[in-house]
């Protein structure tokens, strides 16, 4: 069974996320982050930067949250997507990341980095329901994460950008983020 590691209020929520989307079975392994668990030797052969998210699936050891969900979305997601799909949802997935979580996050940068990242987000999704056309996949795991913890977070509001408003409303319904992200923003 596929193993996910994590911690309190980290990423892994994010990968487990997505795992209750594709409907996998896995275990989560709750690390205290406090205790110093990410630290251990045991925690290290996973992921030697001793960071978390990380998974275990069979023999295979992944960590980076962006990575995993690349993985789970080729292994466990939708078959025979096409190269150009493939890298699209790899272009959202290290955008997410790199991208508009440094731009909202990072607070020297947000004011300048916000807008210029909010605008177009939500010129696209005035076009369709979702990231990549109208089917919920792993892209919108990525970016609507970010967007939801800068909504949490940050108190960051999203009322001059409808169709983001729209969007968080949609995927922050879906019983798959309610029963992970969503559970832990209400507790």
């Amino acid at each position: 069974m596929l193993k996910l590691y994590g911690g309190a209020r980290s990423r892994a929520s994010i990968v487990q996320w997505y795992l209750e989307e594709l409907g996998i079975d896995y275990e989560f392994v709750f690390l205290d982050m406090q205790g110093g668990e990410h630290l251990q030797p045991e925690y290290l052969g996973i992921n030697p930067m001793g960071k978390v998210p990380g998974i275990v699936d069979g023999d295979f050891k992944l960590w980076e949250s962006g990575a995993i969900l690349i993985y789970l979305s080729q292994k466990y997601g939708r078959a025979s997507r096409s190269v150009t799909e493939e890298a699209e949802i790899c272009q959202w997935v290290l955008f997410a990341n790199a991208t508009l979580g440094p731009g909202l996050f990072v607070e020297s940068s947000r004011d300048r980095e916000a807008r210029r990242l909010l605008s177009p987000l939500d010129e696209i999704l005035g076009q369709h329901s979702y990231m990549i056309g109208d089917r919920f996949g792993v892209a919108d795991v990525a970016v609507g994460s970010m967007l939801i913890y800068a909504s949490l977070m940050l108190n960051f509001d999203f009322n001059e950008y409808p169709a983001l408003k729209d969007y968080l409303q949609r995927i922050g319904d879906r019983p798959a983020f309610k029963k992970t992200i969503g559970a832990r923003s209400h507790s």
